[in-house]
């Protein structure tokens, strides 16, 4: 998109940014969740912090998640038992600290066989490579379903495992194939809206107060010899400095490449490409009954079929990935993904016309040398160097479950650098609308009693799932300006879109579909959803005429290329009209 003026808030905010550029102690370069994560912690503890991403917030890697907040029970095969336990509290505390967006997730695993991999596994965790590989049998499963328990007795809120045999199985998933042996449960979280978990993570940083400030479509574009960083709009075109102690580069896979531009490379990163697929599929919704179906696949990579939304999610791929190319799903990942799907549940015909969505992200992993990728460490650490007064933290690593944590250990270092105490932990703190979040039924409908009496009490309950008690903002506007469905997707509300524009920082058409809504991931955009939202954006955004054909056109192009959506063409002119 070529550079255009910024709109009236926006402006505002940049113009305020430059104006106390000097105050700026913490840049971090990065708004994919760990650096949202660093700077809530840091905002929370005073420091005056401000936050870069060139795209938008949680657009990155952070936006190709499998939508899963786990404890990485394969990770004690490489013996990563630190990461492991790190990553149980986390998932517990996630269940606490936001039950809007994280909730327990049952897990099963189909077993084909009983002492496969007996060997083989033992192995490979005294750093071995067997040199034939097999299948993870069920006795190996019940010992790491065992540890698994063991880690998870810390703050869980989770059931122990299950096993079943043969038939208990097949009554449980009937599509399952005829052979199967066994079948294991567990519990990890899922996390429907990633997005939006992160955009309040985000507002808990901005609300700390003027101090802590972010802005997307704001790339790092050069570090002088005295520590200086050169900061540039992407959409209004204007650069200016800071001048901070402390650069936190958390752009995830692209960390290398942010170090270059700050004039220093770096050999840091080893990231490794993950594709998903979303399938609008009925009947293997119907076959996954409710669970995530997580297993072995022919290669032995770990893969996962996943129900969500009303839509099913597959994924997911490992493989190695130069940032210099496009990070796509492939047709051949397409394939892949089919083959695991007949490998459970043979009788379940899918093809390319139930795909309503694929997307992909590079993991930012540690280079190291690895016979596989699955080998490579999925933990996290930070390097450091110093330019003149300013010292550069680099992060390597890190993934959703283990965020606080990681934001909290990163801002220890931070915080050490200037010199300054911690005042605040964010351990035990609800994030966003979780805040007086109702868990069970009852409380769920006295808040919608108390907050929106007037309104149909499945619209409030709808805007709670979406946004927890942060939809109370939206509802206050509901009772005042009304509720117009949008014609074209009429599950969201004209007073809806306009409240996520107007404070969640929206810039381009492309948030809005893919980031502040679930639009795009379940299949339902389209042309006239574009236009639609386009013409309601005009009016907050400044767009002109110009603008608004701008927006659809390469959101639409966006949509094609990166995430395969098909169909979203502008409708042709009718005949005989003047085309020009």
């Amino acid at each position: 998109m070529t550079a255009s003026p910024a709109t009236p808030a926006r402006s505002e905010l940049l113009a305020d940014i430059r104006e106390k550029a000097s105050a700026v102690d913490v840049l971090v370069i990065g708004a994919g969740i760990n650096g949202i994560a660093t700077f809530r912690d840091l905002a929370l503890n005073g420091v005056s912090v401000l936050l870069v991403d060139r795209g938008d917030f949680c657009s990155g890697a952070s936006a190709a998640s499998s939508h899963m907040i786990h404890g990485g029970i394969r990770y004690l095969e490489n013996g990563e038992f630190r990461l492991v336990k790190e990553s149980v509290h986390e998932r517990n505390a996630l269940l606490r600290l936001a039950p809007h967006y994280v909730r327990p997730l049952p897990t099963t695993i189909p077993i084909f066989s009983t002492f496969s991999s007996i060997i083989q596994a033992p192995l490979k965790f005294l750093g071995l490579r067997p040199k034939k590989r097999r299948e993870r049998g069920a006795l190996i499963i019940k010992a790491g379903l065992t540890i698994y328990d063991l880690f998870s007795r810390d703050g869980g809120r989770v059931p122990r495992h299950q096993f079943r045999g043969a038939r208990a199985s097949k009554r449980l998933l009937p599509e399952l194939r005829d052979d199967v042996r066994w079948t294991a449960t567990y519990y990890d979280a899922s996390m429907h809206d990633p997005e939006r978990l992160a955009l309040d993570v985000l507002t808990d940083g901005l609300d700390a107060g003027g101090h802590a400030r972010a802005l997307n479509y704001v790339e790092a574009v050069g570090m002088d010899v005295d520590g200086i960083v050169s900061l540039h709009d992407v959409i209004g075109g204007e650069t200016w400095e800071v001048h901070p102690s402390v650069v936190v580069n958390a752009s995830g896979p692209w960390t290398d490449l942010t170090n270059a531009a700050l004039g220093d490379a770096s050999d840091y990163m080893g990231g490794t490409k993950g594709s998903h697929i979303v399938l609008d599929h009925p009947e293997l919704l119907a076959a996954c009954a409710g669970r995530e179906i997580f297993f072995e696949f022919t290669d032995g990579r770990i893969v996962l079929i996943y129900p969500l939304k009303g839509r099913v999610l597959v994924g997911t791929t490992d493989l190695p990935h130069d940032m210099a190319d496009p990070v796509v799903c492939t047709e051949e990942e397409v394939d892949y993904f089919f083959g695991l799907i007949r490998h459970v549940f043979p009788a379940i015909e899918v093809d390319r016309r139930q795909i309503v969505f694929r997307f992909s992200g590079v993991r930012p992993l540690p280079r190291q040398d690895a016979d596989s990728t699955g080998q490579i460490s999925r933990d996290y650490r930070v390097e450091s160097r110093r330019v003149a007064t300013t010292t550069v933290l680099s992060l390597i690593g890190g993934k959703w479950t283990t965020f606080r944590a990681l934001g909290e250990q990163l801002s220890d270092r931070v915080l050490a650098l200037l010199g300054r105490d911690r005042a605040v932990s964010t351990d035990g703190r609800l994030i966003g609308g979780a805040v007086g979040y109702p868990t069970t039924t009852d409380a769920r409908l006295a808040w919608s009693e108390r907050v929106a009496p007037g309104i149909p009490r499945d619209r409030v309950e709808t805007l709670l799932d979406r946004y927890g008690t942060s939809a109370e903002q939206i509802l206050r506007s509901i009772e005042t300006e009304g509720d117009a469905p949008l014609a074209t997707a009429p599950g969201y509300s004209r007073t809806e879109i306009l409240h996520l524009i107007e404070s969640e920082r929206v810039v381009r058409l492309s948030d809005i579909v893919l980031r502040r809504t679930s639009m795009a991931f379940i299949g339902e955009v389209g042309h006239p959803e574009l236009a639609e939202l386009a013409e309601l954006a005009a009016a907050p955004l400044g767009w002109d005429a110009g603008r608004i054909a701008e927006e659809i056109a390469e959101t639409a192009e966006l949509l094609r290329e990166k995430h395969g959506v098909t169909g979203i063409e502008a409708p042709s002119p009718a005949p005989g009209r003047n085309r020009t």
